[in-house]
């Protein structure tokens, strides 16, 4: 019995587990396999099973598009992110006066609400809002047409940089002093210390932090969806847009869910291709 007791400990939280991702997530499948509507919501349960219908169905109702939009969109708001955040974290390292308020105000893009940081942007980004006035320029469209798309990826890097930031300075941190000295002694100028002693500690956070950031560039649906709202134009109709637009706009709930769906299996490939080369590196 006494064998058996860390396992009853850990039942409250199997249970919050089932309650909150199992059961949804089940729910979600069995809601993709049938033809869910607006006709057929107030009987859900007798709804007509389609099976892969609804997964056919979604890829010739934009998610092809949409999921090329979202990969592209990540990838390079996280290849623009990475030497921002390393460069920041750099700045910030060593005690100087003043690193305190540096920190803080690098800090300022992370902590404030998406919602937040998408309404300023959409402001400014008027016709005749500030940035057109700051370029010189009278009338330009950012929030349709082919800027939105850069429109996108330029608000989601001023947004999401300090997260690398943040991962790249707790690295740093952990890096010994003898290791400083060591290349102090060797003469060695800033850039080989660079490249030889202090990128190669930043190697597995950084590589976390651009994982993690680029999950969350795909799944980013308050920023694209205050931006530029929905339905979005068809540059920045990213996979979070395309499912709420063909849920909660055109009514096709079990359409939907089959994206979601697709989603969720985009999303867990990279997921568990870091997860298996961490394993085989434990391993070695």
């Amino acid at each position: 019995m006494r064998r058996n007791r860390p396992l009853w400990l850990l039942a409250p939280d199997g249970l919050l587990m089932a309650l909150i991702v199992v059961i949804p997530l089940i729910l979600a499948l069995w809601i993709s396999a049938i033809d869910l509507d607006q006709y057929t919501l107030r009987r859900w349960v007798r709804a007509p099973f389609v099976g892969l219908g609804n997964y056919v169905e979604s890829f010739g109702s934009g998610l092809p598009h949409a999921i090329g939009i979202s990969v592209s969109f990540a990838v390079l708001a996280t290849i623009a992110t990475v030497p921002i955040g390393i460069a920041a974290a750099l700045v910030t390292q060593n005690a100087y006066r003043g690193r305190g308020l540096v920190r803080a105000v690098f800090l300022i893009p992370y902590v404030l609400p998406s919602f937040v940081v998408a309404t300023v942007w959409r402001t400014m980004l008027q016709p005749d809002g500030v940035v057109n006035a700051w370029l010189h320029r009278t009338g330009t469209l950012w929030l349709s047409g082919p800027n939105s798309y850069w429109t996108l990826i330029g608000v989601e890097i001023w947004a999401a940089w300090p997260f690398i930031y943040l991962m790249a300075l707790a690295a740093l941190q952990s890096v010994d002093h003898e290791v400083h000295e060591a290349s102090a002694v060797d003469g060695a100028t800033w850039w080989p210390k660079l490249t030889r002693v202090i990128l190669p500690y930043l190697r597995g956070p950084v590589l976390l932090a651009c994982l993690l950031t680029t999950l969350s560039h795909i799944n980013n649906f308050t920023l694209p969806f205050v931006l530029f709202g929905a339905p979005a134009p068809d540059n920045v109709n990213v996979l979070p847009m395309i499912v709420y637009v063909t849920s909660f706009q055109s009514l096709r709930f079990g359409l939907s869910a089959a994206m979601a769906v697709l989603s969720l299996v985009l999303i867990a490939i990279p997921l568990f291709v870091y997860l298996r080369a961490v394993r085989l590196d434990v391993h070695e």
